[in-house]
Order: C-alpha cells, then structure tokens, then sequence
C-alpha cells in the first residue's frame, strides 16, 4: 500500500458486528478488495489484510527515519550543533556541500514512493552508504590509512 493509498484507508465500507457475526464470509470477502469497518455500539474496528498492515507500518515507520535525517540535515545547514548521541548526529561530519547532496538523494528517493517497488530499498541504501561514509570521515584510523595510501600513489 502506497502512501497514495492512505487518502482512501476510510473510505471503506461500514459493517456492525451483528452482521459480522451472521455472515463472517462474506464480511472477509470485502475485506479482501479493500478495508472493511466494523462498528459495535460506538467502537470502530478495522478489517484490513495483514499485508495493508504491514504495508502501513512500514510506511509509517520509514517515513519517520527519513522525516528524521531530514530534519538533521536542514539543522546542520542553518548551523545547529546535533550531537553524535543523536540517531542522525553522524550527518554533522559533513560539510554544507555534502549535506546539501545527501538532502537531494534522500528527497528524489522518497518522491518515487508511490512509483517505485523499491524506494524504500533505495531510501535504506542511501541512508546506510551516508553512515558508512560518516564513519570513516570520523575515523583517525581510517584517514591516517587513506593519506598513506594516497602518499603510496604519488
């Protein structure tokens, strides 16, 4: 379920649990073709496919990551100190240049959501490969190896 989807999550059809109660069947088959409301005095449930559901969380769950990165990122532009406790405090080792690019992959990535399978593999992907990239920026370790190798080159 894409994130399009989420405007048509209620436009479903209402059934009491009466009904649900009477004709089990036939209250799963419309939950089949789409989500299914069940009403008993003034609850509401939902009936949806485990994987809608799953769909949802993950959605959910993702676009509160790359909500998250975002938002660390356009801090750091406008010069806000985010520690490296943070979630996404490894973003502050990256110049304005470099955040600036890591803010246009992450934005096309999450645009192609609703028309991609795998966005969210890409959106994965360009989060890790930034992390990966972070530490070793931050490693001494790993600089003192990179300027060897490149005194080696030359």
């Amino acid at each position: 379920m894409a994130l399009e989807n989420f405007g048509n999550i209620y436009s479903d059809e209402l059934i009491t649990a009466t009904e649900l109660n009477r004709q089990p069947g036939r209250v799963l088959d419309k939950a089949l073709e789409r989500p299914v409301t069940i009403t008993r005095n003034d609850q509401s449930f939902a009936l949806l496919r485990r994987e809608e559901v799953t769909s949802l969380v993950k959605t959910a769950t993702q676009s509160q990551a790359v909500f998250e990165a975002l938002t660390v990122a356009f801090s750091l532009l406008l010069g806000k100190k985010i520690g490296f406790e943070h979630p996404y405090g490894w973003l502050s080792v990256f110049d304005f240049d470099e955040l600036q690019e890591f803010i246009t992959e992450l934005s096309e990535a999450f645009r192609l959501i609703n028309s991609s399978t795998t966005a969210w593999e890409m959106i994965d992907a360009i989060i890790h490969e930034w992390h990966e990239s972070s530490i070793a920026i931050a490693s001494p370790e790993l600089a003192a190896a990179f300027s060897a190798e490149n005194d080696e080159k030359l």
